[in-house]
């Protein structure tokens, strides 16, 4: 072989090496709280982890044949609206006053666009109503009854109250009206970055079983639980909102990897561990940066979470 191809032969050999950015990343959520092995039974596991499972099949799919980090971010966040096992579309818990109120977001790290839908009770998949609000509205939330004709108007499904019943979160109504505690936790979301280098972040709730009517926590408001910057990173957050939107957590840490040049898992780490869980908040986040790296920080003993890779590397986790 002739010598003065051994140069481009060592180029292409480190072009190839296991330490590339990935083409495409999506990270997943399905919300943190005190889970323990003990308090989901295997079959319960082996449900929350085949949903998780599809919902990363899902923006996969998308993502490797070149759509945006848009749209993997909505479909998958779909998939989880659509089962009953996470707070969030068909599992949502109720109110105090026996009804569902749906929140949800969604932000382009490309254009820094965000749509939000807050306290809606008939829209199926709250995460496509709040893309709507961004591409079609000059808004970024709209709430209850005004969120709900926008939803109507342009072609999103909506559905009967009923639709949102399910007997397990009813029950978990009645049990924290006996006890009066309230749940926090089960809060979906999704943060993608696709083969153009773009960001997304999207999170949907149920909310808080046995909240008062008309109680948004962090999941619609941009900056609290959910962002994205091309700068810097995507993140979707998911715990005691009141907490997250106190402290604005999910643009923290893109504040803190731009002004302070921290890393994402830097960022996170003194977020969750440091900032939040010292003010008593209880929560976590999903994020990934704008050179692929990922983070799943959270300070309670579980969250659901997940990923995958352009390169097929895929994982769902739910304990420590």
């Amino acid at each position: 072989m002739p010598k003065y191809l051994f140069p481009f032969l060592i180029l292409l050999i480190a072009g190839c090496s296991r330490n590339d950015p990935p083409e495409f990343v999506l990270v997943i959520h399905g919300g943190s709280g005190n889970i323990s092995p003990e308090s989901i039974p295997e079959e319960s596991r082996k449900q929350y982890t085949d949903v998780m499972m599809r919902a990363l099949d899902t923006g996969y799919l998308l993502l490797k044949s070149g759509r945006s980090s848009l749209d993997a971010v909505e479909a998958a966040i779909i998939i989880m609206e659509d089962s009953p096992f996470f707070n969030a579309g068909k599992g949502a818990v109720f109110t105090h006053e026996g009804r569902n109120e749906l929140d949800a977001s969604i932000m382009d790290g490309l254009t820094m666009k965000a749509g939000a839908v807050a306290a809606v009770g008939d829209i199926r998949n709250p995460i496509s109503a709040a893309r709507k609000v961004m591409e079609e509205s000059s808004h970024v939330l709209l709430s209850g009854a005004g969120a709900s004709k926008f939803a109507r108007d342009h072609g999103i499904e909506m559905v009967d109250s009923s639709y949102f019943y399910t007997e397990r979160r009813w029950k978990n109504l009645q049990d924290d009206l006996e006890k009066r505690k309230a749940s926090k936790n089960g809060t979906v979301g999704c943060v993608a970055l696709d083969k153009n280098g773009n960001l997304a972040a999207g999170t949907s709730t149920g909310g808080m079983t046995n909240k008062l009517t008309g109680r948004i926590g962090d999941t619609p408001i941009i900056g609290a639980g959910n962002y994205a910057n091309n700068k810097t990173c995507a993140v979707s957050a998911t715990g005691h909102g009141e907490f997250l939107i106190r402290y604005t957590v999910a643009f923290d840490i893109s504040a803190l990897m731009e002004y302070r040049n921290l890393t994402l898992e830097e960022a996170a780490r003194l977020v969750i561990q440091e900032k939040l869980k010292k003010a008593g908040g209880d929560g976590g986040i999903i994020a990934v940066d704008r050179e692929g790296n990922i983070a799943m920080e959270f300070n309670t003993s579980g969250m659901f979470r997940g990923y995958v890779t352009s390169d097929g590397n895929k994982e769902v986790l739910i304990f420590k």
